[in-house]
């Protein structure tokens, strides 16, 4: 079993479409897109953390239709567009404000992480070694030795494991002259 995590799909949502400048040609288009790169990366057996924004403009059974076609546990960190219509879904647990977690990765070692839908500029366990994830910015803000956007904007529209984010991570590692510039390191 796999951990994922993903933000900001915003399904059935016109506006967003529109502003993703034309990567998709229509909402079904890019609802369909999105169900296609979640499923060809997540097994029905593994976990999922999205961090909010599941949906938005979308009717409860548009939602919950979407919803039963992803694989996966699924869990919810509630974003800002999600309302009732989502947070009734049948997550595995019931949606949270946050979470404080531990995911092995592929060397055997136990990573701590910090999940919200919102970036952080610090977080519980921030100087422990605890890593943020996040979504809510659309890919406007880069990420640091310490932070990460994994919404799917950031991410080519699809959920990402552990090991593509510690990658990210260590890729800002790499350039902290380029995040001091930016006040972000």
């Amino acid at each position: 079993m796999a951990t994922y995590f993903t933000a900001d799909t915003h399904f059935g949502d016109a506006d967003l479409v529109r502003r993703r400048r034309g990567a998709f040609g229509s909402v079904e288009d890019h609802d369909e897109a999105l169900v296609a790169r979640w499923n060809a990366r997540v097994g029905v057996e593994d976990e999922v953390w999205h961090l909010g924004d599941f949906a938005a403009e979308a009717s409860r059974d548009y939602c919950a239709a979407i919803f039963r076609r992803l694989n996966g546990v699924k869990r919810l960190v509630r974003g800002n567009h999600d309302t009732n219509r989502v947070l009734d879904l049948p997550w595995a647990q019931p949606p949270v404000d946050s979470a404080r977690i531990s995911v092995v990765d592929a060397g055997g070692t136990s990573r701590r992480l910090f999940l919200s839908h919102y970036p952080h500029r610090s977080w519980p366990g921030f100087w422990r070694e605890t890593r943020h994830l996040y979504g809510h910015t659309h890919a406007c803000l880069p990420d640091t030795s310490r932070s990460c956007d994994v919404g799917v904007d950031a991410q080519d529209y699809r959920p990402v494991d552990l090991a593509e984010v510690l990658a990210r991570l260590d890729e800002a590692e790499q350039a902290p002259e380029e995040m001091a510039i930016r006040g972000l390191r």
